[in-house]
């Protein structure tokens, strides 16, 4: 009778060991560079807070510089998933909550770090990340729809996420010729009482090409 009794109790062990980290092991290679781009994302926006606190340039150049790293593990995991033809079923979530962060949140901190910090500049910058995350949402509920018979898709409508990029490269250029915080390019002027620095206004093109109708053609 006592065996009997044990018998289910270690079934029941057996079976939570063989469950135990179950998503970690079903990730393909191609989620190991998802996560390698949302971390590279995530620590931009550290840096960039880092940034604010010690005003130490160095931290506001590892928050540009981990953008396109994030830019290369985001080219990869797509890649990498076509050579080895396989991915998970977590891949597509992953891969959209990575560029939300790398793509739509770090872009806006480095933008506020770097001193577009006005009401309306604020107000840019939310606007950019809501149509990051409005343009992946759109992208994931009409792929299948998009796809050709060969269940590719022939091309995106509006603008990638992952060319909120060119904003990072234009900042890195100013931080380079000292020309953000007080000595803002372009400078700032006042509307209703509310500051605008004009460089916050290539956050509000590039978040309204995001969810525009422009077709680009995947490559």
């Amino acid at each position: 009778m006592k065996l009997e009794k044990e018998e289910p109790k270690k079934s029941a062990r057996a079976r939570i060991r063989r469950e135990r980290f179950t998503m970690i092991r079903s990730f393909a290679l191609a989620d190991v560079l998802t996560l390698l781009n949302g971390a590279c994302g995530s620590g931009s926006v550290i840096a960039a807070m880092q940034y604010l606190i010690t005003q130490e340039g160095h931290w506001l150049t590892l928050a540009l510089a981990l953008l396109p790293l994030a830019l290369g593990f985001d080219f990869l995991d797509g890649r990498v998933a076509r050579w080895r033809k396989k991915s998970s079923a977590l891949g597509a979530d992953l891969d959209s909550l990575a560029d939300v962060i790398s793509f739509g949140m770090a872009p806006a901190a480095i933008g506020f770090a770097a001193g577009l910090r006005g009401g309306i500049d604020v107000l840019l910058l939310l606007f950019f990340v809501g149509c990051g995350i409005s343009r992946l949402a759109r992208f994931n509920t009409t792929a299948v729809s998009m796809a050709n018979e060969a269940g590719k898709v022939s091309h995106f409508e509006g603008t990638p996420i992952p060319t909120s990029v060119g904003i990072v490269f234009v900042i890195w250029i100013l931080h380079g010729l000292g020309k953000t915080g007080d000595a803002m390019w372009l400078g700032s002027t006042s509307i209703l009482g509310s500051v605008i620095h004009p460089l916050s206004l290539i956050y509000a093109i590039s978040g309204t090409l995001m969810v525009s109708t422009v077709r680009i053609p995947k490559f």
